[in-house]
Order: C-alpha cells, then structure tokens, then sequence
C-alpha cells in the first residue's frame, strides 16, 4: 500500500513534541526520493528500558513512513563520556541491536553504525576541528550540559562529544536528526554550522523524555523507576502497582505517558476490567478517550492494573528472545569485561 504524502507526515509526526524544518521536511516527503534519519544512543550496562520506547515507536513509525532508519551505536561517545571499555561498551551494542530488533524494528532495512567504523577517520577528525574553531567555548558548554548534566567538573572529552555528534550527521549522509529534547541543544549547533562545512542544516525531530515511575527521572540508580524490556512479569507488576499515579492528574503521571508512548501506538487500544458495582470494564479505543476519563476519576490501580498486563503482553516476545542461550552468554560475556 502507497502512503501519500500526508499520511506519511501523520506517522512521522506523531507523539512528537517539535519538528524543527518542517517545510523543509514537507518539501522532501513531496520528492521521490530517500529520505535518512539518524537516531544516536548511546550503549549502557543497564540495558534498554521502557523510557527508550519512545524513541524506538518512533522508529517503526519511521519504516512505516518509508524513511531510510540509521541507528548509531555511538561506542566512542559512551567512551568519551566515562561508560567503560571501548571492548565492553561494544558488547553492549550488540546487546541493544537484539533488543531493537525484538521490539519490532527491522533492522534487514535499518542500518545498524558503530561509531568507531567512521569516526577514527582522517577527514572526520578534520572536520572535527575545524568545527571547533567556529564554535565558542560557552556554546560549547551548553551543548556539553546533556552530556555531563550531574558533574561540576567534566572532562575535556565531554566537550568534544556535543561536536562529534554534530559531525555524526554529516557522515551518515542525514536529513533527519532525531532523538529526545534534551538533544536540541546539539541539534541547533549542527543546523548552524553544518552549512559551513559543507553540509545541509539538519531538519530535527525531538519526543518528550518519560518521567520514572516514581515521579522523578528514569535512573539506573533507582530501580523502581523504570523497567528493563526483558522484565520478568511479577516484577513488571510490582513496580507498576508501586509507582507514582496520582489520581485525576494527566500531567507528568508516568502511568499515563505508558499508556500514550507505548500501549497505544503499539495496541490502539486499552481495555480496563473492573467489578461491575464499580462500572464494570471499559474499552478505549484512543489515549485522549483514557486521558479524559481519568481525569473524571477513573480508579488509579484499575489503570495500573490495565497497563501492567498490556506491558507484560508487549514485552512478552522481548523476554522469549532475551532468554536465548545467545543472549545469555552475550550478557555473561559483558558482566565478565572490565
């Protein structure tokens, strides 16, 4: 089935929170031609999480849309930026591409880059420097703040990370750079200075960061406050049972934003089983439908309840492929690297 080109935007444009460009983009959606977005991340020990969700939705919604997916696996940025072993953070990757690819991406047509393929090149360090003779040490820092957000002191290898990533679009051939708000900062120093070295300014597309379930930041220093893909079920439960929900409030309630970035856009629907003295159960067929209704005052455990199976049911292909002997031993393998 041929999309047009405005069912094409609809997908691309959907839970996003701002699409810098967006003439631009209209202007390449009307051209026959393939359209590149890159989407950098940055590997971890702790693994991909429900938080990262967004972002890969966002990538099926990409494939769907006709858009040519490059996923950067940037291992020297995780380097830079203090997150182990170039040999260990390596590992990882391999660890984060199995999990893209049971959540549904394909990635027979995304293609999967190591940073370290194309950034240890001549031209791309060149290009490195001459941007840092254009960019102010300030501005600079300002980009640098995503990266070193908790650190009073930061190395200098956290300076250079915010211009590589600027360089990352020109080498992967990109007219899409996406990724989350905290993101725009670099993506505006890569629209103002890529056409200076000769390279289109970027059209930048950013989503909204999930809040954890216990009301703060997803961090990996909280457990509770998010949840590993290959969960077990019981746990999936426990924490969701646990989590912040506070009753009638839509805004920055963790449960709901599951609800709208995950269970949603992957099942388009959200069905609620209650006791019939208490309404008995409802079916929402859209997120504004669910929104509305809790903020009437829809029962908070009667949603987490919904959403805890939705998630356990979401994930369920995730876990039966993480409990491969592949995929142990790929994660034995990473525990043992220093």
């Amino acid at each position: 089935m041929i999309m047009s080109a405005d069912e094409r935007w609809a997908l691309i444009k959907r839970n996003t929170d701002e699409i810098i460009g967006e003439e631009e983009l209209r202007k390449l959606l009307g051209q026959k031609k393939e359209i590149v977005v890159y989407h950098g991340f940055e590997p971890s020990g702790q693994g991909l999480h429900i938080g990262t969700m967004i972002g890969i939705n966002k990538h099926l919604d990409f494939q769907k849309a006709g858009l040519k997916l490059k996923l950067l696996c940037a291992d020297l940025h995780a380097f830079l930026n203090k997150k182990g072993s170039l040999s260990k953070v390596e590992h990882i990757a391999e660890l984060y591409k199995e999990g893209f690819a049971s959540l549904g991406v394909d990635m027979k047509k995304a293609d999967y880059v190591l940073g370290s393929d194309f950034q240890l090149g001549h031209e791309y360090f060149l290009d490195v420097l001459q941007l840092s003779l254009k960019i102010r040490m300030l501005r600079a820092k300002r980009a640098m703040a995503v990266i070193a957000r908790e650190e009073e002191d930061p190395a200098v290898s956290q300076i250079i990370y915010p211009l590589m990533q600027v360089m990352d679009v020109k080498y992967l051939n990109a007219d899409i750079a996406f990724g989350d708000m905290p993101q725009r900062k670099i993506h505006m120093l890569a629209r103002e200075n890529l056409p200076n070295l000769s390279y289109k300014a970027p059209i930048s597309i950013h989503h909204e960061d999930m809040i954890g379930l216990t009301g703060g930041k997803m961090s990996s220093s909280i457990p509770d406050s998010r949840i590993l893909i290959d969960e077990a079920p019981e746990e999936i439960r426990r924490k969701i049972k646990k989590s912040f929900c506070p009753e009638k409030q839509a805004k920055d309630n963790p449960i709901l934003q599951i609800c709208k970035y995950i269970i949603f856009p992957r099942e388009e629907k959200l069905e609620i089983e209650r006791d019939k003295k208490y309404g008995g159960d409802i079916l929402f067929k859209k997120y504004e439908e669910l929104e509305k209704e809790y903020q009437k005052g829809l029962h908070p455990m009667d949603l987490k309840n919904a959403v805890a199976e939705s998630l356990i049911r979401i994930l369920e292909p995730v876990r039966k492929h993480f409990s491969s002997k592949k995929i142990i031993d790929l994660k034995k393998m990473i525990s043992e690297i220093d």
